[in-house]
């Protein structure tokens, strides 16, 4: 049985991702830091073996977005031709959707 689509993550992605984790390193205690990595993975696991879980987005087509957490989100795309999952965004919900 398949274990599920290679995750890659871009450099906004883990950009996006290192400045969130800066903030909760200087704000919130390290319980509240597990919690949202355990939240990460659960969602990169559930995307990995089901690409189409989470909906497309309305702005873009063939970009999907999981919410990971009440102030994140996480914006991929699947890439069948390679069996891969580009993860393009983390991103904090904390900001303008602009950005």
């Amino acid at each position: 049985m398949k274990s599920g689509h290679r995750i890659v993550w871009t450099d906004n992605a883990l950009d996006e991702l290192r400045r969130t984790l800066h903030y909760l390193e200087s704000s919130f205690s390290e319980k509240e830091i597990n919690r949202l990595a355990n939240k990460i993975e659960s969602v990169l696991r559930n995307i990995s073996k089901y690409p189409e879980l989470y909906p497309e987005t309305i702005e873009r087509d063939g970009v999907r977005r999981a919410v990971v957490a009440k102030f994140n989100t996480m914006y991929y795309r699947v890439n069948i031709s390679n069996d891969q999952i580009e993860i393009l965004s983390f991103f904090s919900n904390r900001e303008s959707p602009k950005n």
